[in-house]
């Protein structure tokens, strides 16, 4: 068009920026060239418009500060361009600086629109602030009743109520919109999967087909990890059916929640068939495939599809390496491990405190201390991931004493112990006969770091405790753990012990 000497005016430049932010990678060199002749020709007359559209591209790019320095230059931001910038930082992550500009928006005196409440309203559940999200209800009460456009508004509170844990205004909100559709059914499905209300989330299924509402594409990728964690095999049927019948097979997504799901209902020739049925099978598909494998004991079968995969020339993340890992630890496969580790030393992953711990987890399994060590003393970044993994790499090995003097050393060394690491070392003691020492690490755990005993901790107390002859102290414990867990008070037979 240039070269036909053609003049361009602000509908074709913003055609032009509308093509660089619409596209799968947004070119910096043509949004930067672009910039340019708008620069050069004064933004043809529309700076407002032109503007935010270069901004929105800046955004696309990932460059803030440049999409930043365009807004600061306008002169005159109206709701659009607060509306693009507040977008922007909600898409990068940034949801703060988002919350932050949707005030000083407000304290501007700009009036708030359906399209900037539909950006910000997920923010606020993300960041859990309650409070601003049930301001910004009244005001969607008061500016906007019985519009249309703001459908998506209501199911965005929907959304951030049952993020910030209050299903009741969720519920409420839901049942007080008129016309509900597919966005505000998988809102509150994901509201109660996310609430610990599975049974509720799988209902929402079948209670919106009865409203006439066909679920969509997001509906039914939210409802598999539902059926996945109720085992729900039948229901799962149903709905892999429902998604061929609506094409929306071979979705990488859905797939892959499909090869999970009939993982964990131990349905394995189901897994392999949706795999092997996928045109383009992605990492994290391969991965799921393992993970099935690896949840029905057949860690060999696993660790050949692991093989296959690195044959397709697919480059293995750190959740698949963490996983084949897992496999060579259950099989005691210490020659495959090193193989693996060699994998993760070429793939630049040892650094990563997840395959650290796996890799220290796997040398102690199969019996190799040396290893697990010199893992250990490599990671720079060590928590209490890699802590707990080189404290039960001892354990594992009847290295008792040595397995406490690290507990010792991670809490000299400020690292915070987790609900595992204390499992790990109330088992060391229960195996080595450490009742005092047992004693003051489960006083630790619930008075000094807050964390909640599991029946298993009070088990192994009770255990330690009775074979030390300790017998009140072994009863108080006994009768403490039926109070907590509403379970019947045991008589502990002490002359038997």
């Amino acid at each position: 068009m240039r070269a036909a000497g053609a003049n361009a005016n602000e509908y074709t430049y913003g055609c032009v920026l509308k093509s660089i932010s619409g596209s799968a990678r947004p070119s910096m060199v043509m949004a930067t060239a672009t910039h340019a002749m708008l620069v050069k020709n004064a933004f043809a007359g529309a700076p407002g418009m032109l503007m935010t559209g270069l901004m929105d591209v800046y955004f696309r790019c990932g460059k803030v500060k440049l999409a930043m320095m365009v807004f600061e230059e306008m002169p005159e931001r109206d709701v659009v361009a607060w509306g693009a910038v507040i977008s922007g930082f909600a898409h990068k992550g940034m949801k703060r600086e988002a919350l932050e500009h949707f005030r000083w928006m407000v304290e501007n005196g700009v009036k708030v629109n359906s399209v900037v409440l539909t950006s910000i309203v997920p923010v606020i559940g993300d960041l859990r602030a309650r409070n601003l999200g049930r301001e910004i209800h009244v005001l969607v009460l008061k500016k906007f009743p019985d519009r249309k456009d703001v459908a998506k508004v209501h199911a965005g509170l929907v959304d951030m109520y049952c993020k910030c844990g209050d299903m009741v205004s969720g519920r409420r909100v839901f049942y007080s919109t008129k016309k509900r559709n597919a966005v505000s059914w998988t809102a509150l499905m994901s509201g109660y999967a996310s609430n610990g209300r599975p049974d509720q989330a799988l209902r929402c299924i079948v209670w919106m087909q009865q409203e006439g509402i066909r679920p969509d594409l997001v509906a039914v990728g939210t409802v598999l990890p539902v059926c996945t964690k109720l085992r729900a095999l039948s229901e799962g049927k149903e709905i892999h059916a429902y998604a061929l019948r609506r094409w929306f097979l071979p979705n990488v997504s859905l797939c892959t929640s499909l090869i999970t799901l009939y993982g964990a209902c131990c349905h394995l020739e189901y897994s392999r068939r949706v795999f092997h049925a996928m045109d383009k099978k992605t990492v994290r598909a391969w991965t799921a495939l393992v993970d099935a494998y690896l949840k029905n004991r057949d860690s060999s079968t696993a660790i050949e599809v692991f093989r296959s995969m690195l044959l397709s020339n697919r480059r293995p993340d750190a959740v698949a390496i963490t996983r084949i890992l897992s496999a060579c630890s259950d099989i005691g496969a210490l020659q495959l491990g090193k193989e693996v580790h060699g994998q993760v030393l070429k793939l630049r992953m040892e650094p990563l405190p997840l395959v650290a711990a796996e890799l220290v987890n796997m040398y102690g399994r199969c019996g190799d201390l040396k290893a697990a060590q010199r893992v250990f003393n490599r990671t720079e970044s060590k928590g209490s991931l890699t802590c707990t993994a080189i404290i039960e790499a001892y354990a594992i090995n009847q290295r008792h004493k040595e397995a406490l003097d690290l507990f010792s050393w991670m809490l000299s060394n400020n690292f915070a112990p987790t609900i595992v690491t204390f499992n790990v070392v109330l088992r060391i003691c229960d195996a080595a006969g450490l009742h005092d020492e047992a004693l003051e690490i489960f006083d630790s755990m619930v008075q000094g770091y807050n964390l909640e005993a599991s029946e298993e901790n009070y088990d192994c107390i009770i255990s330690l405790l009775t074979s030390a002859g300790r017998t009140a102290e072994a009863q108080c414990f006994a009768d403490l753990k039926a109070a907590l867990f509403s379970s019947p008070a045991p008589f502990l037979d002490f002359e038997q012990h």
